[in-house]
Order: structure tokens, then C-alpha cells, then sequence
């Protein structure tokens, strides 16, 4: 992915981000191959198709593609398979099997296709789509990454993927026009180059907008015009580059805050929460902590081991903000605990630093059975070297009702 500072996923992130072993129920650790098929497939049910990913050419692609080939050896073992960005070092990660899934989906790939990608990051996307069409142009501005993912590439024998060290935001000229183009990190606006590489009908899958505000779009090229469609919201980190060099709106990490943090502002017309994403089995309720007041969010699930949440990112500089309050209000619903033990409905903040390490995670919640609405908050301080927090609301794993209101993040001085 072509990108520094900050994937799920995210992510993928995001970008995707990574989520713990305990929101998955997939993190046995394998020794062998076989070990890995059965987590690869376990992974495509719960996380791709349990998702609603129906393509059944990209179903097969996720299911042989070997994703711990492109994972970091220190964490192959325990990551590989986690439906859940994975760092893959110089701030970069592999989105989440179900974003890359979703976005190979919506690209249509056909075997006469000639596809550009922007971002190569670890290689995987470009090995997704390999099978599927007729050739994949990748480009990473990260040379390491690039150098890394091209030799992967070559050793599982991917044939058609042709990969290079540049700029994406300027395409790849000698070998435009394209029929498609993916790309798997963030700018702010469509680069012009891209546009003009497209061939007439083509359509391009790009997630845009602020640095934690996104939107993943379908564009389609009708009389050299761009005609967008919104997909979902989504979480990438960020086109560097050109792209980022031109970013008008960057967001303030001395002001750490959650939008739409009160669910007030709704669903928009497919049905997501406004300001959140990778959202999984959420509905908009009534009501609320303040009954007849506010609107809350309803996490229902009855197969254990299958997520059930939401999530956003929000910048936060350690050095320049040492505290936060973390406040959530709850109630749950015959919750029974999922696969693991932490497998239970609650609120929780992760921070991580510039490469997207994690550096820790603090909860809220975690209840079982039946509990009325309540709060709880607490002020957790932060990592000097964090530059950015994720919260996640949810059941993660377990089985039953929660319901979430008011969840918020705010600086605290000392």
C-alpha cells in the first residue's frame, strides 16, 4: 500500500487495524499447511462469506490464495487468519480478508481484464485478483515493501502480476489504458492520471476523504467524466505522495474525538452509521442511556464465534495529549460468552504508533447475561509514542443482545 503514517486494515487498515485474537475465534496456531488451509477456510467462512461476500470466483480466489505468505514471519502464525488488518512495517498493512474481499467483489474482475493497482503494500491483493484476470499492473511508493512484495509474487509463481517502485498518483502510463483500477490506500480526490489511464466504461474501486473519515467508491468512466457511487464507509490509511502533498484537510491529533459518537446523526441510505465502519449485524434503535431522547446502536447475534461490531479512528499525538476519558453507556441482553473467554460485548480503544504497531488496548464492559443501561468510563493515559486510537463497540464473538449509547473520547488535562 502506498502510504506512510498510520490499515482495519484496517485497513484494510485499513486501513484496516488489527483486532486481538479473542474478537476473531480464529487464532489457533498452525504448523503446517494443512493447519493453514483449514484457518484460510474457517477465515472465508466466518469473515468473507459470513459477510456477505457471495462471488463465488472470489470466494475461490480467498480460499487459495495463501495469505500467511505475505504476512511478517514474527506474526504468521498468529495473524495470518485474523478477519483484521495486519502491519506489515513502514506503517503499512494488508486489509482485512472481507475489505479485500468486498473491494475484489465490486471491482467485477473478468479474465480479458487489464487492472492497475495502486498501493502493492505485501502483494495480496494483487494475488486475489491474479487468477481473475488477464493481467495486474501493481505500483508501491515503499521500496522495501515493493521489493518484498515482488519477490512473494515470483516464488508462488503469479505470473501476470507485473510490479514497480513509484508514485501511484501517477499511474502507470506505458502500459494504460486500463480496465480497471483498485486502490488500496486513501487520497483525499481521484488523481487525474488515473482518470485518463481508465479506458472508456472502466470503473475504479478507491477509498476518499479524510484521514479517518472515508468513503469507499465505485467510479465508473462515462464520456471521460467520473461518475461516483458510494459503497460503504471504510478505513485506509492514507495516499502519500503527490496525493498527500495536495490534502487539504488533515485532521488535529492534539483534539483526540469520536464522530457521531451519540448515533444521532442516524443511518445514511444503505444502512450504516454515520461516521463508523466495518460495521457487522448493527441496527439503529430508539431510545437509549436517555430514554426517549437518543438513538443507540444494537449489536444481535446467535453464532458464536461470528462478529457482531463497529469501529472508528480518531488521531491522537502522545505527545501532546497525555489523557483521555474513554466513557460508553451499555445494556445487554442474554449475552452468553463466545469461542474465548474475552469473546463478550464491549467498548474498547487500541493505540498504536506511526507503523502501526498496537502499543495497548483498554476495555469497557464486558458483561454477560442481562444488564439495564449503564456507564462507565475511565481515564487511560496514553502511550507518548501514539499517533492514532481506535475504538471498537460490539459483541465480538458472543451470543445475545448489547446495545451501546454514547461513546466518547476527550482529552484530559492534567
Amino acid at each position: 500500500m502506498q502510504m506512510s503514517y498510520l490499515k482495519f486494515s484496517i485497513c484494510c487498515l485499513l486501513f484496516a487495524a488489527v483486532t486481538s485474537q479473542a474478537a476473531s475465534g480464529l487464532a489457533a496456531m498452525p504448523q503446517n499447511e494443512a493447519e493453514f488451509e483449514k484457518l484460510r477456510n474457517e477465515m472465508v467462512e466466518v469473515a468473507v462469506i459470513g459477510a456477505g461476500i457471495s462471488d463465488e470466483r472470489v470466494l475461490k480466489t480467498m480460499r487459495a490464495t495463501p495469505r500467511h505468505e505475505f504476512v511478517p514471519k514474527k506474526i504468521r502464525k498468529t495473524q495470518s487468519y485474523l478477519d483484521a488488518g495486519v502491519p506489515i512495517g513502514k506503517s503499512q498493512t494488508i486489509s482485512s480478508p472481507f475489505i479485500v474481499a468486498y473491494m475484489t467483489q465490486e471491482l467485477d474482475p473478468q479474465p480479458t481484464d487489464k487492472v492497475l493497482e495502486i498501493g502493492t503494500g505485501s502483494g495480496y491483493q494483487a494475488a486475489i485478483l491474479s487468477p481473475l484476470v488477464k493481467e495486474v499492473y501493481s505500483i508501491e511508493i515503499v521500496e522495501k515493501l515493493g521489493k518484498s512484495a515482488a519477490k512473494v509474487l515470483k516464488k508462488l509463481k503469479y505470473d501476470n502480476v507485473f510490479t514497480k517502485i513509484g508514485d501511484g498518483y501517477k499511474g502507470w502510463k506505458e502500459h494504460a489504458p486500463f480496465d480497471k483500477i483498485i486502490v488500496t490506500c486513501s487520497p483525499e480526490a481521484i488523481p487525474q492520471p488515473l482518470v485518463d489511464q481508465l479506458v472508456e466504461g472502466g470503473i475504479i474501486i478507491v477509498p476518499m476523504g479524510e484521514r479517518h473519515q472515508q468513503t469507499l467508491f465505485l467510479m465508473k468512466k462515462t464520456d471521460g467524466e467520473m461518475k461516483r457511487f458510494a459503497l460503504r464507509p471504510t478505513l485506509f490509511v492514507p495516499m502519500t505522495g503527490a496525493a498527500e502533498d495536495n490534502r487539504k484537510v488533515l485532521p488535529d491529533p492534539a483534539k483526540p474525538q469520536l464522530i457521531n459518537s451519540g448515533f444521532e446523526q442516524g443511518l445514511d441510505e444503505k444502512g450504516f452509521a454515520e461516521g463508523w465502519y466495518y460495521q457487522r449485524q448493527l441496527t439503529l434503535e430508539k431510545g437509549g442511556a436517555e430514554e426517549g431522547v437518543n438513538n443507540f446502536v444494537e449489536f444481535k447475534n446467535n453464532v458464536p464465534g461470528q462478529l457482531a461490531q463497529v469501529m472508528q479512528a480518531f488521531a491522537c499525538d502522545g505527545r501532546k495529549v497525555p489523557l483521555v476519558k474513554f466513557s460508553a453507556s451499555f445494556s445487554c441482553e442474554n449475552v452468553v460468552v463466545g469461542p474465548r473467554q474475552n469473546d463478550l460485548p464491549a467498548a474498547v480503544i487500541s493505540f498504536y504508533d506511526e507503523d502501526r504497531q498496537e502499543l495497548g488496548m483498554f476495555s469497557l464492559g464486558a458483561h454477560k447475561g442481562s444488564k439495564d443501561w449503564f456507564t462507565q468510563s475511565r481515564v487511560i493515559r496514553i502511550p507518548r509514542s501514539a499517533r492514532e486510537g481506535i475504538v471498537r463497540i460490539g459483541l465480538w464473538g458472543a451470543t445475545g443482545t448489547a446495545r451501546f449509547d454514547n461513546v466518547t473520547v476527550e482529552a484530559v488535562k492534567k
